[in-house]
């Protein structure tokens, strides 16, 4: 069994060069490929070694070898030449978890493409907003999707996967047939640790979403993030259940994963409960990660459904939006594991983690402690550090930070110039050198004076029996400038009364503060969130600002 290292040592100690001897297959300003790093090097090596199990909605299974890999993604690599994509070009994919996804990103990453994933919850409007900033050259997709792409103005090849049986659209290339054409020899072509792999969208919670691209650097952060924060080891069973459609789906369930050699799990069918821990029971899944909403509906399905998997899993690691301590008990007292919160972005990865590989205390309401390979502040508005316990802007030390890899949004790179990344959420530093969420920052609620981070309110709420789902904003108010406003998810078990908004009120003050209670309290039958899962308090908020002008 591995042992843990102490956090202080890991994070003082932390050496880029080191990592990268560790973790890399190649680390050259010159020579390196993607796909070598992810997948190539295995096949070269181990090529029976399992690289992805694929389970379909029916719960048949199959899994794909990395010697499987490297055969497809050659054939793919040389369909992409054969449309006229060179290094460098962008290619997206818009499809489920299925095989043919993982082809088509590492295909792409072969040929020195840059890969771009779009989500199949996404509308036409969503597809054409991504496409039109990325201008890909091909976009593969499947049947249930296509035809999200009829009403789109073209400059791209579109590849389908059909339906066994069924032809595909004469405009398009059929995948499988194209690829039963092609050679499967194909040397990655080289690249630098700089160029991009990846072309990413922001999940857009508070605006429009922005586009950047991915070096093929960031591989190191995030085989990085699985080693400490996971925890991930050679002898577990791994699932990361977020879509790679969003960046800790692709970082981490993908890349990350396929780059230590890890098998990746891909399940084509919408999350349940009941299906989760079938498929954790069937596959002997020791080590998870997911968001708080997955495991929150785990925890309605109640403690008989879990119970034939307690005690099997060894680590679990939450990301996409803060963990509240009801999780955290739970999942220690019904299914023996502990929870640990990790928070990251799409522009810097996972950079704050309660490390399940880092021996350091665990601090109750804190988010955790900096990755090792960043240094991480809290700015007040003029942009100077701020003291333990004074919230302020998250943000990254780009100057101290060797593992960070972001340059700056599509048209906007960031100069020597700026010392900075800014979050954009309010955090706050404790005097053990953990980091606690508060809020986003246009989240945060001033009331009287006070300002409160809708987090903790959030959190105290699912505390309550009767509920399953919060978010909470801020609401104009002549006197208090903003009153605290909570929209809350019932349990089926419970219906709305005006004396179970008075039991939650004072659920929250005799938990939380007498100033930070919901004044306002809205039973709502959903909460609006991103295709990823993370609440849009500004939709709420804004509803809110036109009822009340």
């Amino acid at each position: 069994m591995a042992t843990s290292r102490d956090y202080w040592d890991a994070y003082q100690g932390f050496s880029l060069h080191e990592e990268e001897d560790f973790l890399f297959c190649k680390a050259h300003d010159f020579g390196i490929n993607a796909y070598t790093e992810c997948c190539g090097r295995y096949a070269v090596t181990d090529p029976e070694r399992a690289a992805l199990l694929y389970i379909d909605v029916d719960g048949n299974h199959e899994t794909y070898s990395y010697g499987r890999l490297e055969e497809l993604t050659g054939k793919f690599a040389n369909l992409l030449v054969a449309c006229g994509v060179q290094a460098g070009d962008r290619v997206a994919a818009l499809l489920p978890r299925t095989p043919e996804l993982l082809v088509a990103i590492l295909g792409t990453l072969r040929l020195g493409a840059v890969y771009q994933p779009l989500f199949t919850a996404f509308g036409s409007r969503a597809v054409e907003q991504r496409l039109g900033g990325s201008g890909a050259k091909v976009v593969v997709v499947d049947a249930m999707n296509r035809s999200k792409l009829d009403k789109l103005t073209r400059s791209f090849q579109i590849v389908s996967v059909g339906i066994q049986g069924s032809a595909v659209p004469s405009s398009d290339m059929d995948f499988w047939k194209e690829l039963g054409r092609q050679s499967s020899h194909f040397e990655p072509v080289q690249r630098s640790k700089s160029d991009g792999m990846l072309f990413m969208s922001t999940s857009g919670t508070t605006g429009s979403p922005k586009s950047l691209e991915v070096p093929i650097k960031a591989i190191i952060s995030f085989m990085a993030y699985l080693r400490n924060g996971a925890d991930l080891r050679p002898d577990d069973k791994w699932w990361n259940v977020a879509d790679p459609g969003w960046a800790f789906g692709l970082y981490i369930g993908v890349l990350g994963t396929l780059a230590l050699g890890q098998r990746t799990l891909f399940f084509n069918a919408p999350f349940t409960a009941e299906s989760t821990i079938r498929i954790i029971k069937e596959h002997g899944i020791t080590n998870l990660a997911g968001s708080p909403t997955a495991f929150r509906l785990i925890m309605a399905g109640g403690e008989e459904l879990v119970k034939p998997v307690k005690g099997q899993l060894r680590a679990v690691s939450s990301g996409g939006e803060p963990l509240n301590s009801e999780i955290i008990r739970w999942f220690a007292d019904y299914l023996d594991v502990t929870v640990h919160d990790h928070y990251g972005q799409t522009e810097m990865g996972m950079v704050i983690c309660h490390h399940h590989g880092l021996e350091h205390p665990v601090h109750p309401g804190a988010t955790g402690f900096p990755s090792p390979g960043y240094r991480l502040a809290i700015l007040d508005d003029d942009g100077n550090e701020l003291p333990c316990g004074v919230p302020g802007v998250l943000a990254v030390d780009r100057r101290s930070s060797p593992l960070f890899w972001f340059t700056g949004y599509a048209g906007a790179a960031m100069t020597s110039e700026d010392a900075y990344f800014r979050s954009g959420d309010i955090m706050e530093r404790n005097s053990d050198g953990s980091i606690s969420f508060v809020g986003r920052s246009d989240d945060v609620i001033t009331s009287s004076g006070y300002r409160i981070g809708p987090f903790d309110v959030e959190s105290c709420l699912l505390e309550h029996p009767a509920v399953v789902d919060s978010a909470v904003v801020g609401k104009r108010d002549q006197v208090r400038t903003e009153i605290v406003k909570a929209f809350v998810v019932l349990h089926p078990s419970h219906l709305p009364s005006d004396r179970l908004i008075d039991e939650l009120q004072q659920h929250v003050r005799a938990r939380l503060s007498s100033h930070s209670y919901p004044r306002e309290i809205t039973f709502v039958q959903q909460l609006p969130k991103t295709p990823s899962g993370k609440v849009q308090r500004f939709v709420l908020r804004q509803m809110e600002n036109d009822q009340n002008p």
